[in-house]
């Protein structure tokens, strides 16, 4: 008995091993994808990985354009990992994964680094990576294109939809929000301006001064701005005490003070846009003028704009659409590129608010002067928002015929209700992300009406609708519509924003 009992043990232990080791041969860890499969950029972002916090040191030469210093990245495995690419389009010299030497593979020219460490990663593990490089971010492409800017104004890493692969290596896709420590040393006669808080400045060497920025609220990489150059840096606190900082390129000029008299206007703006939206998401304010962009860009607290839109004036319509985003596109970002509308189209629709609030054209004389002066044939009606495709998401039909979108969702459950959508929107998803079709289930639960007919026509469907934004009522008394005051200052930013971004 004893002999067949040790046979039979011996036996099934050697079936459970035998299970055993297909089961591990099955589940063995695999490389993580170079994408999340977002259809606009499939390599934009990175499988198997969920970064939680980057800590970026670096040190810039303006003369020499040299960017050198270390990324270390907290990070948690989403899948047993044999290996995981990272977005970076610049030359790393060395990583560590847990500390130990990993082996990786730059393939600058489509902006992967492909790391495989020592030990495989397990799901739910988190790793400290540190990645080390040195690299002249001009002279490096990512198929073909290149986001870094680099002249007699320094050096800018601000771009959409992708600018962090010329600065840091990351996860560079809107669905993995991150936090940050950025500290950037750069020569004394220049200033280091990023995110957030500025924490502290130092000196450790003779000539050069270290700027140490936080951010302590989720953060898309492409919202995650690098600037360097001469400016003057302005801090104060807003009304209810956060951080308010702002810099002004020291080449801007006689449009300084058109400059000026914008964005040192972000906390009154941003508290208006607070009455509409539900309170300011995050820990600072503040804003960016520089010579190196035309366009303009929702850097998160700190938005960056082309001292362009200053040239006739003061335009705190801009600053309107640009602080919309730290709600509509920071707070909640956009879960695929093809999404842009929940971004440019409520920032856009800002505009006509603020508008409104400074007596300068209703947001319904503005929708529909917006309807009546694009004739059926016309562009603005060939393009589909909820879709637009790589190419043609900062068209015009994203911004304006996004904004008309919204003001027939207004139009058709009210102002009680369509407010509440919006706030409920920041409430429901910030710090995260969301999709169009999110975004109408969220409108039809909470106006208790369907709304699948009015999606299809305004987002959905090319060609003008029938009816105009503001409903049939209107649509049958309506005159010839009178420009509003505030239009042709945002067609211009609506322009202006189009240029240029790196897509």
């Amino acid at each position: 008995m004893r002999a067949r009992t040790r046979t039979g043990l011996a036996a099934l232990a050697a079936g459970v091993a035998s299970v055993l080791l297909v089961g591990t041969a099955s589940a063995a860890p695999a490389p993580g994808a170079p994408g999340v499969g977002d259809p606009y950029y499939p390599n934009a972002g990175n499988g198997g990985t969920d970064v939680l916090h980057y800590d970026i040191r670096l040190t810039y030469q303006p003369a020499t354009d040299v960017l050198a210093g270390t990324t270390t990245l907290l990070l948690t495995a989403t899948q047993d990992l044999s290996r995981f690419d990272l977005d970076f389009a610049l030359k790393a010299s060395s990583v560590l994964v847990n500390n130990r030497p990993a082996q990786f593979t730059n393939q600058t020219g489509n902006g992967e680094l492909v790391v495989t460490p020592a030990q495989p990663l397990l799901k739910g593990q988190t790793a400290t990576v540190v990645v080390a490089y040195s690299d002249t971010p001009s002279t490096e492409t990512v198929d073909g294109l290149n986001a870094w800017k680099k002249g007699s104004f320094g050096a800018l890493g601000v771009d959409e939809p992708q600018s962090s692969a010329w600065w840091f290596p990351a996860n560079d896709h809107p669905t993995d929000k991150a936090t940050y420590d950025v500290s950037i040393e750069a020569p004394d006669d220049n200033v280091a301006v990023t995110n957030g808080t500025l924490v502290r400045t130092t000196k450790s060497r003779a000539g050069w001064t270290r700027w140490q920025w936080r951010s302590t609220k989720p953060q898309a990489t492409y919202l995650t701005s690098f600037i360097v150059g001469k400016y003057e840096l302005d801090q104060s606190t807003t009304p209810d005490g956060k951080p308010f900082i702002t810099a002004y390129g020291s080449d801007l000029g006689d449009s300084l003070y058109a400059a000026k008299a914008s964005v040192e206007r972000t906390p009154e703006i941003d508290a208006f846009l607070a009455t509409q939206f539900g309170p300011y998401p995050f820990e600072a304010e503040g804003g960016v003028v520089t010579s190196g962009i035309t366009f303009s860009l929702e850097n998160q607290t700190r938005p960056t704009y082309g001292v362009r839109n200053f040239r006739a004036g003061s335009n705190t319509t801009l600053i309107a659409h640009e602080n919309a985003h730290q709600w509509f596109g920071d707070n909640v970002s956009l879960g695929r590129w093809s999404d842009i509308w929940l971004n440019e189209g409520f920032a856009s629709y800002a505009e006509w608010l603020w508008s409104e609030h400074e007596g300068e054209g209703t947001v319904a004389e503005l929708a529909q002067y917006t309807y009546d002066s694009n004739p059926a044939d016309g562009d603005l009606w060939k393009l589909v928002p909820a879709d637009p495709g790589a190419d043609n998401q900062f068209d015009n039909a994203v911004y304006d015929r996004g904004a008309l979108t919204l003001q027939a969702l207004r139009t058709a459950v009210g102002d009680d209700a369509f407010f509440k959508i919006l706030q409920g929107w920041q409430a429901q998803r910030g710090g995260s992300n969301g999709r169009i079709l999110d975004f109408i289930a969220l409108a039809e639960k909470i106006s208790g009406k369907p709304l699948h007919d009015l999606f299809q026509t305004w987002l959905y469907t090319a060609g003008k609708p029938a009816v105009g934004p503001n409903g049939a009522a209107a649509f049958a008394a309506r005159t010839a519509s009178v420009k509003p005051q505030s239009y042709d200052q945002i067609q211009a930013n609506h322009r202006n924003l189009a240029a240029e971004h790196a897509h």
